[in-house]
Formats: structure tokens, C-alpha cells, sequence
């Protein structure tokens, strides 16, 4: 696909400075907010039950991973998420470590049940929310993008939302279509909280973009994973994250539509799977 597109929603996004209301674990919390800070958009971290209700008033996405849970947590998820339905604002799930244990996927289900316009995971946690057999390794994916496709797609059909599976290429569908996002480098898979982030940036893209979020969920997983190509000239993941983040603040047109002199890169790279 033509890279114009992703780069002005980009822009789009820079330009109305979407808040996100992000309900995260601990890990994720700052690096997530970074991210979101440097492509452009605004984070607030808000998963109090007293005032999740009140906040998506205010947010223009909402954002709920699971990777930390505890009741008062799980309860504020719940009271976001249908606040977000009730409000008409866009929300996505991560379903950190699904399968893991009979709670954890529990809560997962129960969210699930609230109709997310977007769920994004590695391949062995979609699959265990498409009620899959799959061994789960906590946070870690047991298996490979090409074993969750079909699982992710009939999830995709089901529920009526996005469903994006992310590996070394990335696959965004809505039961019907399905896009391939080949950005990124698996050093990423050393920075902890990588994915959390860039579901978080995939809402705020949604939020600019609400009648295609199968778009607007991949063109902000090539943006995250195009800035770590670029901001990849370190020696390791410590200089890598910093690199990254400097791209997602100072990208260029030019870089992105792979026209740099000084390194060989791709730019975006979206493409359609054939039915």
C-alpha cells in the first residue's frame, strides 16, 4: 500500500492530540506513555474504579491491558470498558498472558464480552481467546502468527471487531480482510512492554481514524515498528528504545516512505492478503 495514507493519519493524529486512557500494568506504564507522548498523542493512566467512569467522558480512546490484576483493577477495567460503549468512544483489549491461568482468562473473556473495537496479542494469546488449544509460556508466545491466522480471523468475525496478531510480520484482520505489516526488528522482542505500546498507540490511531480501525490499527503497528528499523543503530535493546522513541517524535515524510540515503529501509510497509 501506498504510505501517503498511513503518514496523514499520522499527521492527523499529531494534530488532534487524542487522549488515551490507559488502564496498564506497571511495567508497561511508562514506556507506553512515552510512546503515545512521542508519536504525537496524550496518555492518561487511569484505572481507579472511583473515577475510570467519570474519565471516559474525557478520553477519546480507551486503552485496558491485563497484565496486572487484582479485583479493584478487574473492576475498573469493567467499569471503563462499558463507560467507553456507552460514551461512543473506541477501546481495545490486550489480553496480556491469556491462558495463563483460569483467572487471568476469566477476566480476559469477561472483557471480551464487552465488545473491544480492537483485540491485539501475540499468537498464542489470541488463539487462547479463540478457545484454542495452545501451551501459553506466561507473557511469551508458544506459537507462531501463522498458527493464530484462521483463529484470529474467526474471532475477528465473531465479536465484529479487529483482531491483530503481532510476530515478525504482523497480521491485522476483520474476518473478512487481512493486512500484513512487515516493520519492525526482533530486538523489539527485548524490550519489555513493546507490544503493550503499541496497542496503546493502535487507539489512539483508531480514535483519529473510527470508521476504519483495520487501517488505522496498521498503519500505527508499521509507524511503531518503522521507528524501531530506524532508531536501531545502537548496539542493544537500551539504545534501541531510545532510538526508537527519537523516530516516533522526528520521523520524516522521507523515512517513511523509505526514501533514506544513509540506511536501506522499506519505509511503511502495508500490504493486503489475497482471499
Amino acid at each position: 500500500m501506498d504510505p501517503t495514507r498511513a503518514w496523514e493519519l499520522w499527521q492527523k493524529v499529531r494534530h488532534q492530540k487524542p487522549l488515551v486512557q490507559c488502564i496498564t500494568n506497571f511495567v508497561s506504564m511508562d514506556i507506553m506513555a512515552n510512546t503515545l507522548l512521542a508519536a504525537g498523542a496524550s496518555p492518561a493512566m487511569a484505572h481507579s474504579a472511583q473515577e475510570v467512569e467519570d474519565f471516559s467522558k474525557l478520553a477519546s480512546a480507551l486503552l485496558v491491558n491485563v497484565g496486572t490484576l487484582t479485583p479493584d483493577w478487574t473492576d475498573g477495567m469493567q467499569l471503563a470498558a462499558k463507560a467507553a460503549k456507552q460514551n461512543g468512544k473506541p477501546w481495545v483489549l490486550d489480553p496480556v498472558g491469556a491462558g495463563a491461568t483460569p483467572f487471568r482468562t476469566k477476566v480476559i473473556m469477561d472483557l471480551v464480552k464487552l465488545q473491544p473495537t480492537m483485540i491485539r496479542g501475540n499468537a498464542s494469546e489470541i488463539m487462547a481467546v479463540a478457545g484454542a488449544a495452545v501451551q501459553t509460556r506466561g507473557v511469551d508466545t508458544s506459537a507462531e502468527v501463522s498458527d493464530a491466522l484462521q483463529h484470529a480471523q474467526q474471532l475477528a468475525r465473531d465479536l465484529g471487531c479487529i483482531v491483530a496478531v503481532s510476530g515478525a510480520v504482523d497480521k491485522v484482520t476483520d474476518g473478512k480482510r487481512t493486512l500484513s505489516v512487515r516493520n519492525g526488528v526482533e530486538m523489539l522482542t527485548y524490550i519489555t512492554a513493546a507490544g503493550c505500546s503499541v496497542t496503546a498507540l493502535a487507539a489512539a490511531f483508531i480514535s483519529a481514524e473510527p470508521e476504519d480501525p483495520l487501517f488505522a490499527t496498521a498503519a500505527a503497528l508499521s509507524i511503531f515498528g518503522l521507528s524501531a528499523e530506524l532508531g536501531a543503530l545502537g548496539s542493544g535493546p537500551g539504545s534501541l528504545r531510545v532510538g526508537m522513541m527519537d523516530k516516533l517524535f522526528n520521523m520524516t515524510w522521507h523515512e517513511a516512505a523509505g526514501q533514506g540515503t544513509t540506511w536501506q529501509s522499506q519505509g511503511l510497509h502495508i500490504t493486503e492478503d489475497a482471499l
